[in-house]
């Protein structure tokens, strides 16, 4: 019995020291693969040029586009277009009929013949009184001088009347709507006998909306990143959804030269002949704008980059130590990007950039 418990015992105190050793041999090994770094993948970094296209919405507008409305009070008389007429420039598009205007021209008429009779009369008047006066004695100067005031005073009423004449005329002349330049008739929101007029229901829509159609303008905007990179005379080319396969060209004709407030981006326009009306205005473009290469700029893959709550950095060997150094993004293409700030041909920069590196953090290549 005494031979059983010794042997258990012996037994016993060999698994404790087993397990002692095995201990020991696992801390010394996480020692040993502290003291040795991870391999980090890094590259020689060098300046290259690089070749990109920004994509981007943009919107097709008509190049020109106008609202007629009413000028006076009156009612729809004659329609001559509709939705999708084709008009010329000074073509007449509508009629109107107010009848008050009619008797407005008609007052002005009487009172400018009316003026023409007194002045015609002052004037003879004053023709006999001067021709008489040349024998002297026959006439004072006062007499005279009576008649010459009240000539001038009836031209002066004369000629008053001749412009309200002309007044009332050239407002009969709005009673009849034109189309103020070639184009499609795209809108068009009244009837036949429909009041219309600068004020009341009449006025609140227009009476027709004109688009040129044949001649379109593409607008997008430009981020202020790239504002650098387009010019007057630079073409684009661009899809829209009616016509995906179709590629589309436009010419760069007007910048703005200031940056939207609110987009932090620069309103560019291009124009885009349209002679054959496949594109619509209104219509949303996908647009391609080619960014010519820069030399002396350098490339990094995109998964250098660290974007964290610190900031944009890439992570540097330095004498195989980590090392930040703060970033800003360029350009993107094929997951490559333009970075920019202390960097130099043959820095070593880490591959694949993570926060878990930190400063100091040993590299072993």
């Amino acid at each position: 019995m005494k031979t059983t418990v010794k042997s258990y015992q012996t037994l016993l105190g060999g698994f404790i020291l087993l397990a002692v050793l095995g201990s020991c041999g696992q801390e010394e090994k996480k020692a040993a693969a502290a003291a040795t770094p991870a391999t980090i993948k890094t590259f020689i970094l060098q300046q290259e040029e690089m070749k990109s296209s920004l994509k981007m919405p943009g919107e097709l507008i008509a190049y020109q586009q106008v609202d007629l409305y009413a000028k006076v009070s009156s009612f729809v008389k004659t329609l001559k277009a509709d939705i999708g007429t084709e008009v010329r420039q000074g073509q007449l598009l509508m009629t109107l009929e107010a009848p008050e205007l009619g008797s407005q021209l008609a007052a002005a008429e009487s009172r400018l013949k009316s003026q023409e009779a007194i002045y015609m009369a002052s004037k003879s008047n004053y023709d006999r009184l001067l021709e008489t006066s040349k024998t002297p004695g026959t006439i004072s100067k006062n007499d005279l001088d009576q008649a010459s005031a009240k000539m001038n005073s009836d031209n002066a009423q004369l000629n008053a009347a001749r412009a309200a004449y002309k007044e009332v005329g050239s407002i009969s002349n709005y009673l009849e709507i034109r189309a103020p330049f070639s184009g499609i008739i795209s809108a068009r929101n009244v009837n036949l006998g429909a009041f219309v007029g600068p004020t009341g229901k009449g006025s609140e829509f227009p009476l027709f909306t004109l688009q040129e159609q044949k001649h379109l303008r593409l607008v997008i905007s430009i981020p202020e990143l790239y504002t650098g990179y387009l010019k007057a005379g630079d073409t684009v080319t661009f899809t829209v959804q009616s016509k995906p396969a179709q590629l589309f060209t436009a010419t760069v004709k007007r910048l703005s030269g200031a940056l939207d407030l609110r987009l932090r981006a620069e309103r560019v326009e291009m124009d885009v002949p349209n002679l054959d009306k496949q594109l619509l205005p209104g219509m949303i473009a996908e647009v391609s704008v080619a960014l010519p290469a820069n030399a002396g700029t350098f490339v990094v893959p995109k998964s250098a980059i660290v974007d964290s709550a610190e900031g944009i950095y890439i992570l540097k060997d330095e004498n195989h130590k980590a090392a930040k150094i703060t970033v800003k993004k360029g350009r993107e293409n094929d997951g490559k990007v333009e970075v920019f700030g202390d960097l130099h041909n043959g820095d070593v920069i880490v591959t694949e950039g993570m926060e878990e590196i930190r400063v100091g953090d040993a590299i072993s290549q």
